[in-house]
């Protein structure tokens, strides 16, 4: 008799249910349910771009929403299904996305005091207010322990737990003070599942701890009470209402509750893993292992590898942090990434995109694909910074806004299209380029989500300016999948999993196409490359001090050059 698991993918704008085939990883069925709360399920505010907040009661629904229609369509797929069969849940979310809880777990948001205070909802991963307090434990930290930058890029993010919640301190008091504990939303949903909300018996993600909360074992945990209590005089108080542990997600979290069981049409057999960020899902359900990159293409992106504790590891300046079993038990995750690139797109569509390209956003972008990849590189004489929601790897910088230059009387919708996507591509090189640079080699790089799978001319695009194979997972969902492998592990082998991620991942997970670089354009786009960087250290760097005056005119030698040769 087949087994299944089910993936829980909580994005940024929906969620996803993924019924998945234990025994070969097949994806038997889907549900999207989409947030309703806000705008496009996010909560934002006319008068502050940075503010991005969302409604826990959305994910709740969304939860008995897709999993009943997915049970539903699987009864109607295959004629013996049977719930009975359904042996694991995995969770993943985005992050770091922590929320205001009272003692017993409840969102204060439910609480009719603070139903109209957006600081009580999920402050969202892309929630980027808290710019000045990110800065100010930089700085702090710099001064009184430099070693808890050493391990997450030398730079704290306002994207990150603790420049969140000292905002929260800083701007709301009556909710900071209202608050007993503050939860990331991957590790409140499991709870959620399981029937326990106590925030001091919730098993905490060592994904989210590590990589956005400074916990490391190497100075007990989370950060201390003094340098705490540095930053702001009573915050040191909050880390006894947090955690002193945090687990991987091969970790059992739990069992489904009756409560969740009877809503879902489920037992409570069902085993619950420990929660984690999307990206380190997606790059199990992507096939990761020593020496693969993985990136997670979406609003933003996430690049996800893993390093075996034998090897040395040297600390990387810029990346987002490197952190004991965030990804996987005994290796070492490393993450970086870039704050937007889908998210670029959507604004550049959305706003400035005529209706000679089509009336609705898909004809917008099927036609803008069409015309730009008739181009030739270098061929539109324009280069963009993918800064448009700041930089997160390698400057660290929120305050960093995006550029684009070389546009002429002539320039088409279509030519800037392609050279915001070339931008996102030269950003992702340079993140190879610093995880290479302090000895970590890269030997694959797999890309999964929607654009990885959608949008062939990024893909092309990616592997000619990298000049690497741009390889694509073969599951379009790999969060979701990711989710679903660790769902098994914690299931265990005598329920029908396995025992090991290294052992789902061989039957769950696969290739589906390939991107090989075109040299000839290659050669063009190391020209572009260095104008890029230039750019780069000029407008993201301090001590940068040269002159960008020839950046315009080698704009248009190429340009020139490569429309006579066409």
């Amino acid at each position: 008799m087949s087994k299944y698991v089910i993936g829980l993918d909580f994005g940024t704008n929906s969620c996803r249910s993924l019924l998945v085939d234990v025994k070969d990883g097949s994806e038997l069925t889907s549900s999207v349910f989409n947030y309703p709360s806000g705008k496009d399920g996010v909560i934002v505010d006319e008068t502050d771009p940075n503010l991005a907040r969302q409604n826990p009661a959305d994910y709740l629904i969304g939860i008995e929403r897709t999993v009943k229609e997915s049970l539903a369509k699987a009864k109607s797929i295959v004629k013996d299904f049977d719930v009975e069969d359904v042996i694991g849940i995995g969770v993943d979310t985005t992050g770091s996305s922590p929320m205001p809880v009272d003692k017993n777990g409840i969102p204060l948001c439910f609480d009719e005091k603070y139903k109209d205070n957006p600081a009580s909802y999920v402050w969202l991963w892309k929630d980027h207010t808290s710019f000045a307090e990110a800065a100010l434990i930089t700085e702090t930290a710099q001064k009184i322990r430099p070693n808890y930058l050493a391990k997450i890029g030398g730079v704290y993010s306002s994207e990150w737990f603790w420049s969140k919640i000292f905002h929260c301190k800083n701007v709301a008091p009556e909710v900071y003070n209202a608050a007993y504990s503050f939860v990331e939303i991957c590790d409140w949903i499991t709870a959620h599942l399981v029937g326990d909300l106590n925030p001091l018996k919730i098993k905490r993600s060592v994904c989210a701890a590590g990589h956005k909360a400074m916990f490391n074992n190497e100075w007990n945990g989370l950060p201390d009470k003094e340098f705490l209590d540095t930053l702001s005089p009573g915050l040191g108080q909050l880390p006894e209402r947090l955690y002193s542990e945090a687990y991987s997600s091969e970790e059992l979290f739990g069992y489904l509750s009756k409560k969740w069981a009877d809503k879902l049409g489920l037992t409570t057999n069902v085993a619950v893993a420990v929660g984690a960020f999307d990206a380190h899902m997606g790059a199990v359900g992507a096939g990761i292992s020593t020496g693969t990159l993985v990136k997670i293409l979406g609003t933003s992106t996430c690049d996800v590898m893993i390093w075996p504790y034998e090897k040395r590891l040297n600390d990387i300046p810029g990346v987002c942090g490197i952190v004991d079993g965030s990804v996987l038990k005994g290796y070492y995750g490393i993450e970086a990434g870039q704050s937007a690139v889908g998210d670029i797109f959507l604004w550049f569509v959305n706003n400035l995109v005529p209706e000679s390209y089509g009336k609705t956003q898909d004809e917008k972008f099927k036609n803008l694909e069409i015309a730009a990849s008739k181009l030739l590189p270098g061929e539109t004489g324009l280069l963009a910074l993918d800064w448009n929601n700041g930089n997160r790897t390698i400057l660290v910088d929120v305050r960093l806004t995006g550029l684009l230059i070389g546009q002429t009387l002539h320039t088409q919708p279509h030519e800037i299209y392609r050279a915001l996507v070339e931008a996102t591509a030269f950003g992702a090189l340079a993140i190879i380029d610093r995880i290479e640079e302090y000895g970590v080699a890269i030997n694959d790089v797999v890309n999964c989500g929607g654009l990885a799978v959608k949008n062939s001319l990024l893909m092309q695009i990616y592997a000619d300016i990298t000049n690497r194979p741009m390889k694509v997972s073969g599951s379009e969902q790999a969060p979701a999948l990711g989710a679903s492998i660790f769902a098994t592990v914690a299931a265990g082998k005598n329920a029908g999993g396995f025992t090991t991620i290294n052992e789902a991942q061989k039957a769950m997970t696969g290739i589906s196409k390939t991107y090989n670089p075109i040299p000839e354009n290659h050669e063009v786009y190391k020209k572009l490359y260095s104008l890029y960087h230039q750019l780069h250290d000029g407008f993201g760097t301090s001590g940068w001090n040269g002159n960008m005056s020839n950046v315009m005119k080698e704009l248009l030698t190429i340009r020139d050059s490569v429309r006579r040769n066409k």
